[in-house]
Formats: C-alpha cells, sequence, structure tokens
C-alpha cells in the first residue's frame, strides 16, 4: 500500500522543499561570474547493496488505482483469449503495455527494460511481466470480438469513475468521432491499404467524450476505409454508455464525413442531440447566396486567450513578409458572417437547422489584390436553444478532438502498428491507448471539495488537460527509495516536484 500524506510532518516537508527551491531560483543580481554554473566535481559511481531505487514512482499509484477501481478484475472476465496461464493472465498483458508507456516506454521492446529492472517488478508486486516477443504473440492471438470486450471492460470500469464526479459533471455529454491515419512502412501487414494521403497504412476510427479528452472506443480499419465508416454504431454505444452514467444531454459532433443522414432522424427522436459538418454541394451554395444580406449577422471569434499583465506588441509576422516579398498567391479572411436556414437531407423525413457561416476573402498577389472570394462553411444540427454563433462556436471545439489524436500517436504511441494484422494492431491500440485514459482517471479522481474547493477544482482541471509527456514528467517520473516491510510496499519519495502535493492528494483518494 502506498503511504498517505495526512499528517502534518509531510505537509510541512512539503513546504519546506517549495521554500528550499524557490529562494534557490529566486531574482538576484550576480556579478560577473568566472565560471559557468555547472561545474565538473568530483562524482563517483556505487552499485547500493541495500538500498534500492525506482525512477517511476507514479506507476505504483496508477496500479493501486486499478486494483481499486476493479479493472483487473474486468478484463479477466470479459477476455477471454489464453486457455491456460502459464503464468500471465489477459490483464497481465494488458497492463503491462499500459505501464510500460506510462514509464517512458515507446514500443514494444522497451519491454524488456521493464522485466529486467527488480525493483519496477517488486514495486508492482510482480515476479515477472510479460517479454516483448510474449506480449506481441498475445496481441496476435486478439481477435475483433476479444478487443471489443477489452474495450467493454475498460468502459464499465470508467462509469466507477465518472460516477466519482459532482452533479455538474452530467449535464451534458459531448461525444466527438473523427478518423486519422496511421501510417507504416511495413510491406506484410495484413490489412493495410493506402490512404487518401496516398500513404500505406491504416485508418483508425476515434469515438472520444469531448468533456474528459477520453478515447471510448477505438478501432481498426484499412487505409482506404471512409472517415464514417462504422461510426454510427460507435455513436450509437457511446451515447448508451453515457446515459448509464446519468449524463442529462448528449451532444454528437463531427466533420462533413461524419454527418450520418441516415440516422439524423432516429438520433432526434431519441433527444439526442448533434452538430455535423456538411459538405458544400452546389444546390447549397446557391441557397446561401440566395439570402438576403438581412439573414447574415457579423461573427465575432472570441480571442484565443485573455491578457493577463499587460498587452505587448505584436512581433513581426516573417511568413507574411515573404509571401509578400516572393509574390506567393496569399488568402486574407477579411470577414466572416452567420446565417440559417431549415434544410431537409435527402435520407431525412423532418427537416433540420443548416447553419452556414460565408468568409470574405481576399486572393492576393505580392501587393496586389487579384479577386475577391466567397466560400460558405455548412454545419447540419437540431440543438435549437443555442444562438448561430454559438453553434458554430461549439462545432469548431471538435478541434480540440485533434489533440487527443495527436497525444495517442506522438505522445502514447497507441498508433504505431507495430504487429503484422489489421486486429493485432487494432488490439495494441486499445491497449496502449489505455496509458492516455489512465492518466485521465487519476485526474478525475483528484478530490475538489473541502475549504480549497475552488483551488482544487482548478488543479483537477490542469492535470486532465496535461499533455501526456508533462503527465508522466510531473506524476509519474519520480525517484523514490523502494522498501518492502512486512506486507507493504513503501515509496519512499526523494524528490520534490510543483506537482506532488496533487499527486499525494490523488493518492489519498484513491486509498
Amino acid at each position: 500500500m502506498i503511504k498517505s500524506n495526512s499528517n502534518r510532518k509531510q505537509r510541512r516537508e512539503l513546504q519546506r522543499r517549495a521554500r528550499r527551491i524557490a529562494a534557490r531560483l529566486a531574482k538576484r543580481n550576480y556579478a560577473d561570474q568566472p565560471k559557468p554554473v555547472m561545474q565538473g566535481r568530483n562524482m563517483q559511481y556505487e552499485i547500493a547493496r541495500r538500498d534500492r531505487g525506482l525512477a517511476v514512482a507514479g506507476i505504483g499509484a496508477i496500479h493501486r488505482m486499478n486494483v481499486k477501481l476493479g479493472l483487473i478484475d474486468a478484463i479477466d472476465n470479459a477476455v477471454v483469449v489464453l486457455k491456460k496461464h502459464l503464468p500471465y493472465w489477459e490483464s497481465d498483458h494488458v497492463l503491462a503495455n499500459a505501464y510500460n508507456i506510462l514509464s517512458g516506454g515507446t514500443c514494444i521492446e522497451d519491454l524488456e527494460q521493464r522485466r529486467t529492472d527488480e525493483v519496477f517488478l517488486d514495486a508492482l508486486g510482480a515476479d515477472r511481466i510479460p517479454d516483448p516477443t510474449t506480449a506481441g504473440d498475445f496481441c496476435r492471438r486478439m481477435h475483433s470480438a476479444a478487443t471489443d470486450s477489452l474495450m467493454r471492460a475498460i468502459n464499465e470500469t470508467r462509469l466507477k469513475v465518472w460516477a466519482a464526479q459532482p452533479p455538474t459533471f452530467f449535464e451534458e455529454a459531448i461525444i466527438d468521432a473523427d478518423g486519422t491515419t496511421a501510417p507504416t512502412t511495413g510491406e506484410c501487414k495484413e490489412g493495410m491499404d493506402m490512404t487518401y494521403t496516398g500513404e500505406w497504412g491504416y485508418h483508425p476510427l476515434l469515438v472520444s467524450l469531448a468533456n474528459t479528452a477520453e478515447p471510448l472506443f477505438l478501432v481498426n480499419r484499412p487505409g482506404n476505409r471512409p472517415s464514417h465508416e462504422g461510426a454510427a454504431a460507435r455513436l450509437d454505444q457511446a451515447v448508451a454508455l453515457c446515459r448509464r452514467a446519468g449524463f442529462r444531454r448528449v451532444l454528437l459532433r463531427g466533420d462533413t464525413d461524419f454527418s450520418q443522414t441516415a440516422h439524423l432522424d432516429r438520433w432526434d427522436a431519441d433527444g439526442v442531440k448533434f452538430i455535423f459538418g456538411y459538405d458544400a454541394s452546389p444546390s447549397l451554395r446557391s441557397r446561401a447566396a440566395s439570402l438576403s444580406e438581412a439573414a447574415w449577422t457579423e461573427l465575432k471569434r472570441p480571442p484565443r486567450y485573455e491578457v493577463s499583465t499587460e498587452t505587448r506588441a505584436r512581433p513581426e509576422n516573417v511568413r507574411e513578409r515573404i509571401v509578400r516579398e516572393r509574390l506567393y498567391k496569399n488568402i486574407r479572411l477579411q470577414s466572416e458572417s452567420v446565417a440559417e436556414f431549415e434544410y431537409t437531407p435527402t435520407a431525412c423525413g423532418k427537416s433540420y437547422r443548416m447553419i452556414v457561416v460565408r468568409k470574405n476573402l481576399t486572393v492576393e498577389r505580392g501587393e496586389t489584390v487579384l479577386f475577391d472570394d466567397i466560400r460558405y462553411r455548412f454545419y447540419i444540427s437540431n440543438e435549437r436553444d443555442i444562438a448561430d454563433d454559438e453553434t458554430v462556436f461549439l462545432a469548431n471545439a471538435r478541434c480540440d478532438q485533434e489533440n487527443l489524436i495527436s497525444n495517442l500517436k506522438s505522445g502514447v504511441g497507441a498508433l504505431k502498428m507495430p504487429t503484422a494484422s489489421l486486429e493485432s494492431n487494432g488490439a495494441y491500440m486499445v491497449m496502449a491507448s489505455l496509458a492516455w485514459t489512465l492518466k485521465a482517471w487519476f485526474a478525475l479522481l483528484l478530490p475538489e471539495t473541502g475549504r480549497w474547493s475552488e483551488k482544487y477544482a482548478a488543479e483537477k482541471a490542469v492535470v486532465l488537460s496535461m499533455e501526456f509527456k508533462a503527465f508522466l514528467n510531473n506524476f509519474i517520473r519520480m525517484p523514490c527509495q523502494l522498501v518492502l516491510a512486512g506486507r507493504r510496499i513503501i515509496y519512499r519519495l526523494l524528490a520534490w516536484n510543483p506537482w506532488l502535493h496533487v499527486f499525494l492528494r490523488g493518492v489519498q483518494a484513491i486509498g
């Protein structure tokens, strides 16, 4: 069990270390220094005989969280792949891949570093964990039904995490859907095909909860499949999951490939709200152009951020200057306006709001204006309680899912496609993406009540929105001394960082 931080002695030690580093980094007027700050002093290396250290102290908190939530039992009960457990269970394989990534691993081969680290094994209470070859073999055994069972097991555990959230959490669930390319340089990977970008690889589908940036469903597909293929069924599953959790409203979002007109009437009758991008067909462009000028209102986008100190002079736009100097064609946005009209898609039996954004553009070459251009963006929605501009902003906020996709690709490495088939790579995607999910769960389980509730809620929001690398540096990669005492595994933290008090509060909440 991880030692709690409930006593005053630990709080005083945290405060003392914070003051010490603040004093060390405080601004001071230095004289001209005769030598560099970093000096090469007499350094020696020794191998400790009794003291044993671990570089990723946070992994213990994550494992303890999984035990408390019942994730291990949920996986073993749902996923049946192995006939005998000699010695590993299905959960051992799934968590080994996730913990490898949380510990800084970037590929299956990095499991070898984990399994040959005696302290790492002791920290998890394990005699051994799978080697890379065994882990790859397990991925190949995972057929599509087993991968679906794994996603169900994770989502069943997710409901327990959501149940611990405050009532305001359940006001509305915003579900995003998107496809992304996963290129591969392999030539013998079953199921690979040429993507729309001209690369060989796969085309995974991601359905996520925008509120928490959690991947709810991640499905692998051949590279030549359209983005929306299979999306409606997964969106239905996501809606059912969110309603089981107690969300009072559900909103679906997607780009033009996900308009799903054949399902709009069904979703509308079921009380599901949606905002989808819509293809700018010639008939729609003609209808938008025929709207009277009185139907349009200026679209004023809010600033990207608020200036907390004072406004600074904007630096020179170097790219803009080069484009002008070299007489490249340059498209500049002059203004935006928004309007709406009723529209009935061919596959629908009723009309919906069609919100259109008119972009007034100027096409230039150097200092010469070539011509003005008008382009339209369309959004179809059954959400009638918010204004046109707010609907547009809500639809554009779906771009935040790109940050999740970026983290799954570059931070987690879930879309690396390391194995030899469509289904095995899909299984690895789900297991690897669990590392991101565990990061989100740890953030969601941080308490936000008590005397400092506002501060705690703000810290919780920051941790939930952290990039994966930042989370690893602040909450996982913490050096500690590992002490095995009786039936306890004690993580004795050796260094301070600004998020340590939040980490300890999370450990205490997990229990």
